[in-house]
C-alpha cells in the first residue's frame, strides 16, 4: 500500500512460518516470520511499529534478497 513501510527478503530461503496476520498491529523488533536458509532458522522483525497492511508470501514460499515480505503501514 502508498506510504507503508515495505520489508524485503534478505536472503535467499523458504518461509517457514508466518506469526501474524494481515490487520495485526506490530512493533519494532517483534518477529513476523521465520525464514530458512542453509538449514538455519532466522527471525524476520518488523523494522518499524505499525499495523501489518500486507504479507506477500506464504509458507514454504521461495524467496529471492529483495523480494517483498510484508508491509507495515
Amino acid at each position: 500500500p502508498a506510504g507503508a513501510h515495505v520489508q524485503g527478503a534478505p536472503m535467499p530461503g523458504t518461509i517457514l512460518d508466518i506469526h501474524l496476520n494481515v490487520g495485526d498491529p506490530v512493533k519494532a523488533n517483534q518477529p513476523v516470520m521465520v525464514l530458512e536458509a542453509m538449514k538455519m532458522e532466522s527471525e524476520i522483525v518488523a523494522e518499524v511499529d505499525g499495523v501489518i497492511a500486507s504479507i506477500g508470501v506464504s509458507k514454504g514460499d521461495m524467496v529471492n534478497p529483495g523480494d517483498e515480505l510484508f508491509s507495515i503501514a
